[in-house]
């Protein structure tokens, strides 16, 4: 079912743009009306990596009028592999100024707004007040449901994409369209997963060209709502299986209990997004809490075991894929699922310290209080994992 266009048309269109968006102008859903249209819209891309690079230069080809970007994060060479809005050039530059740089680029028509800070409580209505519509490509559930709530909460309409490996989700969340009868992001998952359920892009990996299929799926969206043409995916979570080429689409109702959109909602005003999402479980920062190392003082405990001094085994919990990438000298890879299914108990050796790492720290806690649980009770882990060591140890090993 159509909708409205979200936005009043410019007055007009110059002569060069007309020539610029020849190709628009010749479809008769857009017309020089939509393409007015587009040129009066505001649109808010909050990040501008995987799902962002595609979605901000297609929006500002697209002839969008104003672009905002959320982003304090610079450019790193990992991000290369997907986030085409950068390049070679741009590594430990302002992702956003580096975003901005190829946006005009490809359409100096584009006015590109930046807001080079994280988003959190305290800036995210201002934000969002200045724009028609939001497009989000964040990689955490803390800010997609800050993002959900925000907009809900100001009415604005939430164009959302996931990414993981070789699938892709995009859907539509706005509950004050179609009488209210529209769902939010909360009426499709009311909590998130628990913490250390779903890896994130960073610790499980992405098909880099995935982030263009799902990103371009986004503004196509939006270009729809912006304009009042086709049928937006309201109430459709659309779903992309790379490896089959196959796009299905579920239905998503509105939840009538749902927390913010609901009957009678219990979420009215914005929340502490990271306690309810939680990076680790309960008992795994319990069992971190006075059993944490970090990389030097790891570095040292190798020295001295390597003068018979001390006696651990180092085991990392990463998967075997990225084992190849980098380790720790004399560390054992045991993944973390052979904690979870008990298999690694039976092989650890009860005569020894147990020193587990990973990428990051986050999946070494939660294995940490697997092996407290079981009777290890001297078990430690390392904060930071391997990530700290190369950039504080062994910057000659590649990071990830």
């Amino acid at each position: 079912m159509s909708l409205p266009p979200l936005v009043e048309p410019a007055d007009e269109l110059t002569i060069d743009e007309v020539r610029r968006y020849s190709r628009h102008l010749i479809i008769p859903e857009v017309g020089m009306a939509g393409q007015k249209r587009l040129k009066n819209s505001k649109v808010l891309v909050i990040g501008a990596g995987g799902l962002g690079s595609p979605a901000l230069l297609y929006l500002a080809a697209a002839g969008v009028g104003t672009l905002g970007i959320v982003e304090f994060d610079t450019v790193d060479e990992s991000n290369l592999q997907r986030q085409i809005i950068h390049g070679q050039s741009d590594i430990g530059k302002s992702k956003a100024q580096s975003a901005k740089e190829s946006i005009l680029e490809a359409n100096p028509y584009t006015n590109v707004v930046l807001h080079e800070e994280r988003l959190d409580n305290d800036n995210v209505f201002q934000i969002f007040e200045q724009y028609d519509l939001i497009v989000d490509g964040t990689d955490n559930f803390a800010t997609r449901y800050l993002v959900n709530d925000a907009a809900v909460l100001l009415g604005k309409p939430y164009v959302w994409g996931s990414i993981f490996r070789f699938d892709g989700q995009v859907s539509v969340f706005w509950p004050a369209a179609y009488e209210g009868t529209a769902p939010c992001y909360r009426c499709l998952y009311p909590e998130p997963p628990p913490p250390g359920m779903v890896p994130s892009c960073a610790e499980g990996g992405v098909l880099g060209v995935l982030c263009a299929s799902v990103g371009a799926a986004q503004v196509t969206e939006a270009i729809k709502l912006l304009t009042g043409i086709g049928d937006p995916s309201l109430g459709r979570l659309n779903i992309y299986e790379a490896l089959d080429l196959n796009w299905r689409t579920l239905k998503v109702r509105k939840d009538p209990n749902c927390a913010i959109c609901g009957e009678n909602p219990t979420v009215t005003e914005l929340i502490d997004y990271e306690s309810f999402c939680g990076a680790l479980t309960e008992e795994a920062a319990d069992a971190a809490v006075g059993s944490t190392i970090s990389v030097k003082q790891l570095s040292e405990w190798i020295k001295l075991k390597d003068n018979g001094e001390k006696d651990f085994v180092l085991i990392d919990v990463r998967e075997p894929n990225e084992y190849e990438i980098n380790r720790i000298p004399g560390s054992v890879l045991i993944p973390k699922a052979d904690f979870q299914t008990g298999v690694a108990l039976e092989k650890l050796p009860q005569d020894k310290q147990l020193v587990f790492h990973c990428k990051s720290g986050v999946r070494s806690a939660e294995v940490l209080a697997i092996a407290k649980g079981a009777g290890f009770s001297d078990a430690v882990h390392v904060g930071g994992g391997v990530v700290a060591w190369v950039d504080q140890i062994d910057p000659s090993q590649p990071a990830y």
